[in-house]
């Protein structure tokens, strides 16, 4: 026992281990059976963490191995003619099946299936679908808590057409929280989220959701000092997206954006690429399965339309469009009618009559957008009512006494969040 004691203080087992894996074909799990030690146990030898200093346990290591105590072994272990007189075909033969069996449920192990991927579709639906209709807020958990969960997935096994279906829910959640950290004033915030749904975007390999993603990159610049940024990313998403909802939505975000920046000339030309874009036949994006915020609808196209021709100083116009996005608004189907989107619009009529000089026209509408309940005033909402305020103190409409008691339902009108600063609408 002291010669034991005393040869396996000598001996480094977890090299002799290898050797004898490398030499032998055998597994960890086998080689720790056969020895009389843990998988775990030996795997640390292996790795230098443990060593086999009990003489009774070396004992048994060698035994394992076919080797006397005294650790003199003849012939070695890595003679091939010894390894191969003593080695039994039918084990290898059940061996390498057990090993291509476990080889094979590997491959096969999935955290994910149809029936759940259907579950995870309609949920961000559901989302998609509030998004419009309801107060942000509420719905901010819900988004969080299905893009967790998708990630949770995502750092788990499944088959590959399940993972690249992931990161397009994936990308999409991420999207959604673009837009609800946008809606609350934290643009830093939306533009990580952003980072990451593109990223998602492009492991799924989803040039809609990568179209998608970079004009709402581009709505969150247009707000920014850097515009000029806003319309490099309008040229990507135009470049990615397809015929339909999507190709509309990018052509009527470079034409606000256009001519918030006072390119009159850009602005109408991506007008007129929105009419010819309305014009085409669809193409399917996996996005309009979505609802909601992930769709542009006739509605929406008019609003903007609406808001270009008041940055333009064509008002009549913008009046025109603006009334006709709200009247599809009020008589669409509920699940449709997007509160933001109805208010904005609703300050595009306000401002085009302003500009007019016609304060009492403009009133009935003014005192409905401040009256708003505060959980409905998006981010956006404040600077619309800023731009109203910069009107009513013109010459021509300060001196009015209508003008003072708006101002006055004006002072300190609260929105969403902490800045002043418009969202992706």
């Amino acid at each position: 026992m002291v010669a034991i004691r005393e040869a396996a203080a000598a001996l480094d087992f977890g090299q002799l281990s290898r050797l004898v894996r490398t030499h032998t074909g055998f597994t960890q799990q086998e080689l720790a059976t056969i020895t009389g030690v843990s998988q775990n146990f030996l795997s640390q030898l292996e790795n230098g963490q443990r060593r086999l200093s009990d003489a009774q346990k070396a004992a048994r290591f060698l035994d394992g191995l076919g080797a006397p105590h005294g650790l003199h072994s003849s012939p070695p272990l890595d003679d091939p003619q010894t390894r191969n007189q003593h080695r039994d075909p039918h084990e290898t033969i059940r061996r390498a099946a057990t090993e291509s069996l476990d080889f094979a449920d590997f491959i096969t192990s999935t955290n994910t299936d149809d029936d759940l991927l259907a579950f995870l579709y309609d949920t961000l639906a559901r989302i998609a679908t509030d998004y419009v209709h309801k107060p942000v807020l509420p719905l901010l958990d819900d988004i969080v808590a299905i893009r967790d969960r998708v990630f949770a997935l995502l750092r788990g096994r499944q088959k590959p057409q399940h993972t690249r279906d992931l990161y397009f829910l994936a990308g999409t959640s991420c999207l959604l929280l673009a837009h609800a950290s946008q809606n609350l004033g934290d643009s830093t915030a939306a533009l990580a989220q952003i980072r990451t749904a593109n990223a998602c975007a492009h492991q799924a390999d989803h040039r809609p959701l990568r179209a998608w993603t970079a004009g709402t990159a581009a709505l969150i610049a247009e707000w920014s000092p850097r515009g000029e940024r806003a319309l490099e990313l309008i040229d990507q998403a135009a470049a990615l997206a397809p015929a339909g909802q999507s190709r509309i939505r990018i052509a009527a975000i470079e034409a606000r954006t256009s001519a918030r920046n006072g390119d009159k000339r850009r602005a109408t030309a991506a007008l007129l690429r929105m009419q010819m874009a309305q014009e085409e036949v669809p193409e399917a994006d996996g996005l309009a399965v979505f609802g909601g915020i992930l769709t542009f609808p006739q509605a929406k196209q008019d609003y903007y339309t609406g808001a270009t021709h008041n940055l333009l100083g064509s008002h009549d116009e913008a009046e025109c469009y603006a009334a006709r996005a709200i009247d599809q608004y009020v008589h669409g189907p509920s699940e449709a009618r997007s509160y933001g989107d109805e208010a904005l619009a609703t300050v595009d009529v306000i401002i085009a009559r302003l500009a007019q000089g016609d304060i009492e026209a403009a009133l009935p509408a003014l005192r409905m957008i401040l009256s708003l309940p505060v959980e409905r005033r998006i981010q956006q909402l404040g600077h619309s009512v800023q731009k109203v305020t910069e009107l009513l103190r013109t010459p021509t409409l300060l001196p009015k006494p209508t003008t003072r008691e708006v101002l006055e339902l004006a002072h300190n009108y609260q929105v969403l969040g902490t800045s002043a600063l418009p969202s992706e609408r």
